[in-house]
């Protein structure tokens, strides 16, 4: 018996939804990260990502309009989106971003829809995932790259200007993750359409967390097709379709929502029993039976590569902007909060992550914008871009504290702080898309010869055993080289390739290589040893996933530094840059130490460490003193920081504005309040109970002069209206229409 042979019955064979999803996308910077040899002369290739003059003027123009139309409290305190919203967004044409301008939408480029929706985001995020949803997986792409002529040239132009909302429905009670259990079934029959008899499909269905579905006007739908009585002439089951049903077709039930969190976009469910469509409502017409799934994921890359992250982006320049600016404007014990160590260990963390996560913004959205659909990159930017927006929330609800578990208008992390799970739990949970989907994916498609091992393995052609035999030489080439470049970086690490032409950078590109050498080895160890029970082991996987997500990560930091930052800003960048960096790849090798210390058989495990000389931990440290730089950076008004958080448009009167104001003030006056704090230790003047009675003090004994006076007092009154916090008075005797009690809330504080 043959080693293939042998192989075949003990090797699971990849099912259908597994093998289009391997087929779907294209394999981009991870594959070289995989492989061991991260490519940074590609990285360095690829195109600077920027706005084009139309899509600047939509920012600058609807986009700017919009938020001064949200009050994200009215919002979160109300039912729906006000009317006056949905109408702006249809009449500006938001929801056709990537609908071509040859049916009237805007078309615009992955960097500039994350932009947009990320810029919405930090208002509201209600809003930010109204125009999210039919700008990725949906309908419109769908029909973009898939619908018949007929149905582009009917549908696109009125979802491009709003006469349509469309709604995407494939989660199942019964099947989320698990795509291949759709319970939804669409049976072969005739049956009667526009009164005449035609070939189509009954379909029942059942479909829950469906976004925009209470609004919508056409409904696309994801169900499996059976054709029990052979009327197409083939096999019975024909595999997952997708069709496009109009809301007011018979039998389509659309409207029940759901509360997401009192998070006040639109999500609900749909419904249908025995439904009777036409063979021309399947997107691309009858001969896409059965190829549904094959659509899906080859267009999830604007789901998971911009809109989700855009989200975690704007999470976090909303956090560091507002903690940044709280940290210095708030003082306990005569001190800016910000000068203590323990602030600064979070605001740092906070600053340093934000950065990171513009890097990969505009990383990923590059490569999208070159016309990849890169499958495992996409899915490393949805996971950790939406894992780190929420652990930079947190840190930040710790700086601001009672601000920042306060409603109202003026609490700026409140809604976002709410949303951030639901970025996290849409295009499968998080925990699916670490634990199966980045290393899983990866695997097959970065190795250069395991999936056409697999496929030899399970072929059943004459010449198999020779093709595997073949393979198998090749893979074991690829695994010794692997393994001797290991050693080499191992032992001696100075031979570790750097093409950068800034010393600073060049530590971590070498950085980079040698974890990357390390990765290829224990990938290939795990194949070896664990073969097929490696799917099964998710712990081990989701920590080699790991290790690719966050090299991935370095590398975008790299670029984003090397390309995005002035020379005349590097000053300012280089804390953000060189924590980032080293968070990144701490992480990374953080990753490769918990895979060998769990990895199963110990013979393998000790090999594996001795050829990687992975003994201790190698990675540069973030150490205090990087900590104290970065957070006293991140509180200093910088043309840098104002490039990684300009998605954060202060509108005059809102949250944003008035912590800025304060902010600003401050920064204006730090020479005039060093000179009243020196006269306070000199005790030349006496403190006031308040600070302006001690303003007042300083101006009586000429400290400070009229002019400085009224400079400090508009600060101190800025100062103090950043510091507070909303406050409502609350009338519980008013009755609504069903005789229960609501609350009536009106600002007694900030109207």
């Amino acid at each position: 018996m043959s080693l293939r042979t042998k192989l075949k019955k003990v090797l699971p064979s990849i099912s259908i939804t597994e093998q289009e999803a391997l087929d779907a996308g294209d394999v981009w910077l991870e594959g070289s990260i995989y492989q061991g040899k991260p490519d940074f002369d590609a990285l360095r290739d690829v195109p600077a990502a920027k706005l084009s003059a139309e899509e600047q003027a939509f920012l600058d123009g609807p986009v700017k309009e919009l938020l001064s139309m949200i009050d994200d409290s009215e919002i979160q305190n109300g039912v729906h989106l006000p009317d006056y919203i949905l109408d702006f967004l249809k009449k500006e044409r938001f929801f056709s971003l990537i609908i071509p301008k040859s049916f009237g939408g805007l078309e615009f480029s992955p960097y500039a829809n994350s932009t947009i929706v990320a810029t919405i985001a930090t208002k509201s995020s209600a809003v930010a995932v109204t125009v999210m949803v039919p700008n990725s997986l949906g309908p419109g792409e769908l029909l973009l790259h898939f619908g018949t002529k007929e149905q582009q040239d009917h549908y696109l132009p009125r979802l491009a200007n709003g006469r349509d909302i469309p709604c995407f429905a494939l989660t199942s009670p019964e099947a989320g993750s698990d795509a291949g259990g759709i319970p939804d079934i669409g049976v072969v029959k005739r049956g009667q359409f526009n009164g005449e008899e035609v070939l189509g499909l009954e379909i029942t269905w059942d479909k829950r967390y469906i976004t925009l579905a209470p609004i919508a006007t056409v409904l696309g739908l994801a169900f499996k097709v059976v054709d029990p009585d052979g009327l197409l002439g083939g096999k019975e089951n024909l595999g997952i379709t997708c069709a496009l049903i109009p809301k007011d077709h018979p039998g389509v039930e659309l409207g029940n929502r759901h509360d997401p969190m009192g998070i006040r976009f639109y999500n609900g469910t749909t419904r249908g029993e025995k439904v009777f469509v036409p063979m021309d409502f399947i997107i691309g017409g009858q001969k896409n039976i059965g190829r549904g799934w094959q659509m899906l994921v080859s267009c999830l890359g604007a789901g998971r590569g911009i809109s989700l992250p855009a989200l975690g982006v704007s999470s976090s320049q909303v956090a560091f902007k507002g903690a940044s600016e709280y940290a210095a404007v708030r003082e306990q014990f005569g001190l800016a909060i910000g000068q203590f160590e323990g602030i600064q260990e979070k605001l740092a963390d906070i600053a340093g992550k934000t950065y990171l996560q513009e890097a990969m913004r505009v990383l990923t959205t590059e490569g999208l914008g070159m016309g990849l659909k890169p499958s495992v990159v996409t899915a490393i930017a949805k996971y950790h871009m939406t894992e780190i927006g929420r652990n930079v929330l947190d840190s930040a609800m710790d700086i601001q504290a009672g601000k920042a578990i306060q409603n109202g208008p003026q609490n700026t992390l409140a809604s976002g702080y709410v949303a951030q799970p639901i970025a996290i739990t849409v295009e499968g949970a998080n925990i699916l898309t670490r634990n199966l989907m980045i290393f899983g994916q990866g695997v097959m498609r970065c190795h250069p010869y395991l999936q056409s091992m697999v496929e030899s393995i399970h072929s059943e052609d004459k010449n198999a055993d020779k093709e595997f035999n073949s393979i198998l030489r090749k893979t074991v080439g690829y695994s010794v080289a692997n393994s001797l470049r290991a050693f080499r970086l191992g032992v001696l690490p100075f031979t570790a390739g750097a093409k950068s032409s800034l010393p600073e950078v060049r530590a971590y590109e070498k950085a980079a290589h040698k974890l990357s050498a390390k990765l290829a080895v224990y990938a290939d160890f795990s194949l070896l040893v664990l073969g097929g029970k490696l799917k099964q082991a998710e712990m081990l996987s989701a920590r080699l996933g790991d290790v690719m997500s966050f090299l991935y990560a370095a590398m975008a930091s790299i670029k984003y530094y090397e390309q995005k930052v002035a020379s005349s800003e590097r000053e300012q960048a280089a804390p953000y840059f060189h924590y980032a960096t080293r968070f990144a790849l701490q992480s990374a090798e953080e990753a490769l130490h918990k895979f060998l210390d769990n990895f199963p058989a110990s013979g393998t495990r000790k090999f594996m460490r001795f050829i990687t000389m992975n003994y201790s931990m190698k990675m540069p440290k973030i150490s205090d003193d990087l900590i104290r730089e970065l957070a006293t950076q991140a509180q200093m008004d910088t043309a840098f920081k104002a490039q990684i958080t300009h998605l954060v448009n202060p509108i005059e009167g809102d949250g944003h504005y008035i912590n800025e104001q304060a902010y600003k003030a401050k920064m204006a006056c730090l020479d005039l309040l060093a000179k009243v704090k020196k006269a306070l230790r000199a005790k030349t003047i006496k403190p006031g109970v308040r600070f302006a009675e001690t303003l007042d003090n300083a101006l009586v004994a000429s400290v400070i002069n009229e002019e400085e006076y009224a400079k400090l007092i508009d600060y101190n009154k800025k100062r103090e209206k950043a510091i507070r916090v909303d406050e409502f008075d609350f009338d519980m005797n008013l009755l609504d229409d069903n005789a229960k009690p609501v609350n009536q809330l009106k600002s007694v504080v900030n109207e």
